[in-house]
């Protein structure tokens, strides 16, 4: 069976897939998780101490933290251990033309994005073992504020050569002839 199998579809005529690969799915901390994850154990923290306050009182008014406290404990494991997991049911491939990143997660289902490679593509390595190749981002709207999130091809085991096909593309070489 061929790389190009079950993608007849969703390839434009004369596109050809370049590199496949998965992004390291192991558990790694960013300082933007550290801070989320910090923030939850507070909020539970707070909620058991009120809880232990409200203890003291008549009846079973102290439930109430029960909430605060599932919030706040669901806040810090999501912080620790949804980013790994979403790496690990995520799938990349590169073209002569796109970047696809295909997820399969509980709830949203199957997806799979995108992202046209052209001259004006800026790319961002980050070198590693594994490092990350970002060439789109998106912003996302939290209350009044948004914030710039990088896309690309995380966390990938060897970025260097996947960085050299995307140039090539964008350089109008055919990167199959390397």
């Amino acid at each position: 069976m061929s790389a190009q199998s079950g993608w007849d579809d969703i390839l434009n005529p004369g596109e050809t897939i370049l590199w496949q690969g998965r992004p390291d799915g192991g558990f790694h901390l960013a300082i933007g998780q550290i801070a989320v994850a910090v923030f939850g154990v507070f909020f539970a923290g707070f909620a058991v101490i009120w809880m232990v306050l409200a203890a003291s009182g008549p009846g079973g008014f102290w439930m109430f933290g029960l909430l605060h406290f599932a919030v706040g404990a669901g806040v810090t494991l999501h912080a620790l251990f949804w980013p790994g997991f979403r790496r690990r049911r995520t799938w990349y491939t590169l073209t002569s033309e796109r970047a696809f990143i295909a997820t399969d997660l509980p709830i949203r289902g199957r997806g799979l994005k995108s992202y046209p490679i052209t001259a004006d593509t800026a790319l961002q390595l980050e070198d590693g073992p594994p490092g990350s190749i970002w060439f789109a981002h998106e912003y996302r709207h939290t209350g009044k504020r948004s914030r710039r999130v990088n896309i690309g091809f995380e966390r990938i085991a060897d970025p260097r050569p996947v960085l050299r096909l995307m140039t090539d593309i964008q350089r109008g070489r055919d990167a199959r002839a390397q």
